[in-house]
């Protein structure tokens, strides 16, 4: 049994937990931005923290599957971009790919929003450039799920035969 598989298989599971919450954390503080206008900065940046979060975490599972799986991180200007492509394509001989291509391209939006929550003070934050990942969080979400959890069995199996 290889534990480093079955490590990582409990590890995206349990982050599962935490991506859920922080979903519903985002939905449910995107709603409240909506109907309650005379506070919407707030809630505008509870939205922004919660994204920020939910890619973070991603990123971080994408890192040690790289890291630990295919034996290499990109480098870089470009690496954050480069490891999220990476997770969408099969390494031969190695593993399938993480996340399936419309994942990829929803997840990109979301490593750019990161990137500007980074690098931009909040009150530059606008409502609108928010509502595309919000309309796509209900959707992307469930996807993305699955795909990981798929991937998870994916390793589970592979310790089995290690």
């Amino acid at each position: 049994m290889n534990t480093l598989y079955q490590e990582l298989a409990e590890r995206i599971r349990g982050e599962l937990n935490d991506l859920e919450r922080i979903s519903e954390r985002a939905l449910s503080s995107w709603a409240q931005a909506q109907r309650v206008i005379e506070e919407q900065d707030v809630y505008l940046d509870s939205v922004a923290l919660n994204l920020h979060g939910f890619y973070s975490v991603l990123e971080r599972l994408f890192e040690l599957i790289a890291r630990h799986i295919d034996s290499s991180l990109p480098e870089g200007n470009t690496w954050h971009r480069d490891l999220l492509n990476r997770m969408a394509y099969d390494v031969a001989d190695i593993r399938p790919a993480v996340i399936g291509h419309h994942s990829a391209e929803c997840l990109d939006e979301l490593r750019r929003f990161r990137h500007l929550v980074r690098n931009v003070y909040t009150t530059n934050l606008k409502p609108e450039k928010m509502a595309g990942l919000m309309q796509a969080l209900p959707e992307l979400w469930p996807k993305l799920k699955s795909e990981l959890r798929a991937f998870a069995d994916f390793l589970e199996q592979l310790s089995q035969t290690e």
